[in-house]
């Protein structure tokens, strides 16, 4: 699986840790994000950027990660795009639920309020935890792509 990453002038610092421990892990990944932090940048930009590039790799089991000051925004901004079920990540038991109900595909993070070490916790339980495919867990996320 390959991991897509992006952040925000908030995010970069973050961003540039997390994309070390991925590497450390053995994952794949690819920085959609800026190569220094800029901040007149916006964060649409990069969500953008990131749901793009999971979209263009033809690998159903892409997974983004996302990065700003709440996380909320990079959130609002992924879920925009049909077939992206993004979370926010602040809890290791909520971005559990989030993948194996809701086979969440990105996780946005919000890196004014996160430790590096909650931080790599966080993202560690997301890229761990299947998908249950339980019916009507599959049948939600269809209508999610049903909705506009």
């Amino acid at each position: 699986m390959k991991i897509y990453i992006g952040a925000d002038h908030r995010g970069y610092e973050l961003k540039e840790k997390l994309e070390q421990m991925l590497l450390q892990l053995g994952h794949e990944t690819s920085d959609e994000g800026d190569d220094h932090p800029n901040p007149d940048d916006d964060f649409p930009v990069f969500a953008a950027k990131v749901v793009h590039a999971m979209q263009a790799s033809n690998d159903p089991e892409a997974r983004g990660i996302l990065l700003c000051g709440s996380g909320q925004g990079m959130c609002m901004a992924a879920n925009r795009f049909k077939g992206i079920r993004a979370c926010l990540g602040y809890d290791r038991g909520l971005v559990r639920a989030s993948r194996n109900d809701d086979d969440s595909n990105v996780l946005c993070l919000p890196a004014d309020v996160l430790s590096s070490s909650d931080a790599t916790e966080i993202v560690r339980s997301w890229l761990d935890t299947p998908f249950a495919a339980a019916p009507r867990f599959v049948r939600r996320n269809n209508e999610l792509d049903q909705l506009g």
